[in-house]
Protein backbone atom coordinates (compact mmCIF):
# COMPACT_ATOMS: atom_id res chain seq x y z
CA UNK A 1 0.00 0.00 0.00
CA UNK A 2 1.16 3.80 -0.54
CA UNK A 3 0.55 5.01 2.80
CA UNK A 4 0.02 9.03 3.22
CA UNK A 5 0.09 9.49 6.65
CA UNK A 6 2.26 7.40 7.67
CA UNK A 7 6.20 6.60 6.97
CA UNK A 8 7.04 2.81 6.91
CA UNK A 9 10.64 1.80 6.77
CA UNK A 10 12.04 -1.70 6.73
CA UNK A 11 15.10 -2.39 8.53
CA UNK A 12 15.64 -6.51 7.81
CA UNK A 13 13.52 -7.74 10.27
CA UNK A 14 12.56 -4.51 12.00
CA UNK A 15 10.21 -2.69 10.89
CA UNK A 16 9.62 1.48 11.86
CA UNK A 17 6.22 3.39 11.78
CA UNK A 18 5.94 6.59 11.72
CA UNK A 19 3.10 8.83 12.20
CA UNK A 20 3.55 11.19 9.68
CA UNK A 21 1.05 14.05 10.27
CA UNK A 22 2.94 16.68 12.49
CA UNK A 23 0.80 20.09 10.93
CA UNK A 24 -2.11 18.08 12.53
CA UNK A 25 -0.12 17.02 16.12
CA UNK A 26 -0.15 13.43 14.23
CA UNK A 27 -3.70 13.45 15.35
CA UNK A 28 -5.47 10.05 13.70
CA UNK A 29 -7.85 11.17 10.74
CA UNK A 30 -10.54 8.43 9.11
CA UNK A 31 -7.61 7.85 6.20
CA UNK A 32 -4.55 7.19 8.91
CA UNK A 33 -6.58 4.79 10.87
CA UNK A 34 -7.49 2.71 7.89
CA UNK A 35 -3.99 3.01 6.76
CA UNK A 36 -2.64 1.60 10.64
CA UNK A 37 -5.84 -1.12 10.19
CA UNK A 38 -4.03 -2.09 6.66
CA UNK A 39 -0.64 -1.97 7.43
CA UNK A 40 -1.21 -4.36 10.72
CA UNK A 41 -3.33 -6.63 8.64
CA UNK A 42 -0.25 -6.66 6.01
CA UNK A 43 2.35 -7.90 8.95
CA UNK A 44 0.26 -11.26 8.98
CA UNK A 45 1.30 -11.72 5.75
CA UNK A 46 4.61 -10.87 6.01
CA UNK A 47 7.00 -13.37 8.70
CA UNK A 48 9.97 -11.06 7.33
CA UNK A 49 9.35 -8.80 9.75
CA UNK A 50 9.56 -9.56 13.73
CA UNK A 51 9.92 -6.39 15.76
CA UNK A 52 7.82 -2.96 14.76
CA UNK A 53 8.76 0.24 16.60
CA UNK A 54 5.83 2.98 16.50
CA UNK A 55 6.35 6.46 16.88
CA UNK A 56 5.20 10.10 15.97
CA UNK A 57 6.64 12.78 13.94
CA UNK A 58 8.46 15.68 15.11
CA UNK A 59 8.26 15.05 18.37
CA UNK A 60 4.95 14.09 19.85
CA UNK A 61 2.95 11.21 19.15
CA UNK A 62 -0.49 11.81 18.47
CA UNK A 63 -2.86 14.05 19.68
CA UNK A 64 -5.78 11.52 19.21
CA UNK A 65 -8.58 11.48 16.80
CA UNK A 66 -8.66 14.23 14.52
CA UNK A 67 -11.70 16.20 15.11
CA UNK A 68 -11.21 18.47 12.19
CA UNK A 69 -11.04 15.48 9.35
CA UNK A 70 -14.19 16.75 7.70
CA UNK A 71 -14.84 12.86 6.87
CA UNK A 72 -15.60 12.77 10.99
CA UNK A 73 -16.71 15.98 11.94
CA UNK A 74 -19.49 15.24 8.70
CA UNK A 75 -20.21 11.95 11.47
CA UNK A 76 -22.40 14.78 13.57
CA UNK A 77 -25.20 14.77 11.12
CA UNK A 78 -24.58 11.26 9.39
CA UNK A 79 -26.81 8.21 10.07
CA UNK A 80 -26.82 5.82 12.96
CA UNK A 81 -24.91 3.42 10.78
CA UNK A 82 -22.10 5.71 9.27
CA UNK A 83 -21.43 7.08 13.25
CA UNK A 84 -20.86 3.01 14.08
CA UNK A 85 -18.82 2.31 11.36
CA UNK A 86 -16.28 5.02 12.88
CA UNK A 87 -16.52 3.80 16.11
CA UNK A 88 -15.80 0.28 14.26
CA UNK A 89 -13.20 1.33 12.76
CA UNK A 90 -11.22 1.97 15.73
CA UNK A 91 -12.05 -1.08 17.48
CA UNK A 92 -10.75 -2.79 14.73
CA UNK A 93 -7.28 -1.24 14.19
CA UNK A 94 -6.65 -1.75 17.75
CA UNK A 95 -7.31 -4.95 17.40
CA UNK A 96 -5.58 -5.55 14.35
CA UNK A 97 -2.60 -4.18 16.25
CA UNK A 98 -2.64 -6.38 19.27
CA UNK A 99 -3.38 -9.66 17.34
CA UNK A 100 -0.24 -9.21 15.31
CA UNK A 101 2.30 -11.99 16.11
CA UNK A 102 5.49 -9.67 15.54
CA UNK A 103 6.39 -7.53 18.95
CA UNK A 104 5.35 -4.01 18.85
CA UNK A 105 7.01 -1.50 20.82
CA UNK A 106 5.68 2.20 20.97
CA UNK A 107 8.05 5.10 21.13
CA UNK A 108 6.43 7.63 22.63
CA UNK A 109 7.45 11.65 23.00
CA UNK A 110 5.48 14.70 23.66
CA UNK A 111 1.84 13.89 24.40
CA UNK A 112 -0.25 10.38 23.17
CA UNK A 113 -3.93 11.35 23.73
CA UNK A 114 -7.62 9.64 23.28
CA UNK A 115 -7.21 7.33 20.57
CA UNK A 116 -3.62 7.23 20.33
CA UNK A 117 -3.00 5.95 24.27
CA UNK A 118 -5.75 3.18 22.46
CA UNK A 119 -3.25 2.53 19.82
CA UNK A 120 -0.60 2.42 22.20
CA UNK A 121 -2.31 0.07 24.61
CA UNK A 122 -2.68 -2.55 21.77
CA UNK A 123 1.36 -2.64 21.44
CA UNK A 124 3.49 -4.90 23.54
CA UNK A 125 5.40 -2.37 25.12
CA UNK A 126 5.83 1.01 25.35
CA UNK A 127 8.64 3.75 26.18
CA UNK A 128 8.17 7.17 27.18
CA UNK A 129 10.35 10.40 26.99
CA UNK A 130 10.41 12.14 30.28
CA UNK A 131 7.88 15.34 29.09
CA UNK A 132 5.82 13.14 27.44
CA UNK A 133 2.27 11.78 28.98
CA UNK A 134 -0.95 10.29 28.30
CA UNK A 135 -4.38 11.67 28.60
CA UNK A 136 -8.06 9.69 27.61
CA UNK A 137 -10.17 13.17 27.00
CA UNK A 138 -13.35 11.25 26.02
CA UNK A 139 -15.61 11.98 28.96
CA UNK A 140 -14.83 16.04 28.74
CA UNK A 141 -15.98 15.27 25.49
CA UNK A 142 -19.67 13.82 26.14
CA UNK A 143 -18.02 10.03 25.05
CA UNK A 144 -17.74 6.73 26.21
CA UNK A 145 -13.65 5.22 26.07
CA UNK A 146 -14.29 2.96 23.19
CA UNK A 147 -12.03 0.92 21.17
CA UNK A 148 -11.85 -2.03 23.16
CA UNK A 149 -9.75 -0.06 25.34
CA UNK A 150 -11.01 -0.41 29.00
CA UNK A 151 -10.04 -4.01 29.23
CA UNK A 152 -6.66 -3.44 28.23
CA UNK A 153 -6.01 -0.13 30.58
CA UNK A 154 -7.77 -2.89 33.31
CA UNK A 155 -5.08 -5.20 32.62
CA UNK A 156 -2.21 -2.96 32.79
CA UNK A 157 -2.94 -0.41 35.19
CA UNK A 158 -5.86 -1.80 37.12
CA UNK A 159 -9.33 -1.08 38.25
CA UNK A 160 -9.34 1.99 40.46
CA UNK A 161 -6.45 3.75 38.43
CA UNK A 162 -8.59 2.70 35.10
CA UNK A 163 -11.00 4.64 36.83
CA UNK A 164 -9.56 7.49 37.91
CA UNK A 165 -7.57 8.26 33.81
CA UNK A 166 -11.01 7.86 32.16
CA UNK A 167 -13.15 9.66 34.38
CA UNK A 168 -10.73 12.57 35.44
CA UNK A 169 -9.68 12.83 31.98
CA UNK A 170 -6.31 14.59 33.17
CA UNK A 171 -2.90 14.14 31.94
CA UNK A 172 -0.71 11.24 33.36
CA UNK A 173 2.94 12.18 33.41
CA UNK A 174 5.49 9.77 32.03
CA UNK A 175 6.76 9.01 35.51
CA UNK A 176 3.31 8.17 36.42
CA UNK A 177 2.99 6.01 33.61
CA UNK A 178 6.01 3.81 34.54
CA UNK A 179 4.50 3.81 38.52
CA UNK A 180 1.43 2.38 37.20
CA UNK A 181 2.40 -0.34 34.70
CA UNK A 182 1.36 1.65 31.73
CA UNK A 183 4.81 2.35 30.33
CA UNK A 184 8.28 0.00 30.76
CA UNK A 185 10.80 2.27 30.35
CA UNK A 186 10.81 6.51 30.58
CA UNK A 187 14.13 7.61 29.38
CA UNK A 188 15.30 11.52 28.56
CA UNK A 189 13.44 13.32 25.83
CA UNK A 190 14.03 12.63 22.23
CA UNK A 191 15.52 9.45 23.44
CA UNK A 192 12.48 7.50 22.98
CA UNK A 193 12.69 5.86 19.64
CA UNK A 194 16.47 5.19 20.31
CA UNK A 195 15.99 2.80 23.64
CA UNK A 196 12.67 1.50 21.54
CA UNK A 197 15.55 -0.02 18.71
CA UNK A 198 17.81 -1.02 21.73
CA UNK A 199 14.82 -3.46 22.92
CA UNK A 200 14.04 -4.56 19.83
CA UNK A 201 17.47 -5.50 19.06
CA UNK A 202 17.27 -7.59 22.20
CA UNK A 203 13.91 -8.93 20.94
CA UNK A 204 15.36 -9.90 17.24
CA UNK A 205 18.41 -11.91 19.00
CA UNK A 206 16.18 -14.16 20.65
CA UNK A 207 15.06 -16.93 18.75
CA UNK A 208 11.73 -16.45 16.68
CA UNK A 209 9.54 -18.85 17.37
CA UNK A 210 9.30 -18.88 21.31
CA UNK A 211 9.33 -15.32 20.97
CA UNK A 212 6.03 -14.88 19.15
CA UNK A 213 4.25 -18.37 20.64
CA UNK A 214 4.77 -16.59 23.84
CA UNK A 215 3.44 -13.04 22.89
CA UNK A 216 0.28 -15.33 21.47
CA UNK A 217 0.10 -17.47 25.08
CA UNK A 218 0.18 -14.26 27.31
CA UNK A 219 -2.65 -12.50 24.95
CA UNK A 220 -4.66 -15.23 24.51
CA UNK A 221 -5.02 -15.74 28.43
CA UNK A 222 -4.99 -12.22 29.47
CA UNK A 223 -7.73 -11.33 26.70
CA UNK A 224 -9.56 -14.38 27.19
CA UNK A 225 -12.52 -12.10 28.36
CA UNK A 226 -12.14 -8.98 26.56
CA UNK A 227 -14.04 -8.46 23.66
CA UNK A 228 -16.91 -9.92 25.63
CA UNK A 229 -16.20 -7.14 28.40
CA UNK A 230 -15.78 -4.52 25.09
CA UNK A 231 -18.55 -5.90 22.56
CA UNK A 232 -21.19 -2.65 23.16
CA UNK A 233 -18.62 0.21 23.43
CA UNK A 234 -18.81 0.90 19.56
CA UNK A 235 -22.91 1.05 20.35
CA UNK A 236 -22.17 3.09 23.21
CA UNK A 237 -20.19 5.59 21.65
CA UNK A 238 -22.77 5.71 19.01
CA UNK A 239 -25.29 6.58 21.42
CA UNK A 240 -23.54 9.18 23.35
CA UNK A 241 -23.02 11.25 20.15
CA UNK A 242 -26.38 12.12 20.02
CA UNK A 243 -26.71 13.30 23.69
CA UNK A 244 -26.29 17.42 24.34
CA UNK A 245 -23.24 16.73 26.52
CA UNK A 246 -21.37 15.48 23.80
CA UNK A 247 -22.29 18.72 21.54
CA UNK A 248 -21.34 21.19 24.43
CA UNK A 249 -17.97 18.91 24.93
CA UNK A 250 -17.16 19.40 21.27
CA UNK A 251 -18.23 22.69 21.33
CA UNK A 252 -15.67 23.50 24.65
CA UNK A 253 -12.36 21.55 22.87
CA UNK A 254 -12.60 23.73 19.96
CA UNK A 255 -13.25 27.05 21.79
CA UNK A 256 -9.73 25.99 23.87
CA UNK A 257 -8.05 24.97 20.87
CA UNK A 258 -8.79 28.68 19.82
CA UNK A 259 -7.62 30.56 22.76
CA UNK A 260 -4.42 28.19 22.74
CA UNK A 261 -3.01 25.44 25.54
CA UNK A 262 -3.80 25.35 28.91
CA UNK A 263 -0.77 24.04 30.84
CA UNK A 264 -3.33 22.50 33.11
CA UNK A 265 -4.34 19.97 31.25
Amino acid sequence: MNYLDLIVEPDGELLNVTLNRPEDLNTLSRRAMIELEDLALSLRRDPGVRVVVLTGASGTFSAGLDLKDPKIAALASAPVAERRRLALLGQRLCQAWEDVEQITIAAIEGFCVGGAVSLVISCDFRIMGRSGFMRVPEIDLGLNYSWGSIPRLLHLIGPARTKQMVLLAERVPAQTCLDWGLAEEVVADGSAVDTALVMAHKILAKPPLPVAMTKRAVNRLSAALDRTGSHMDADQFVLTTYTEDHLKGVAAFFDKKAAGPDPKR
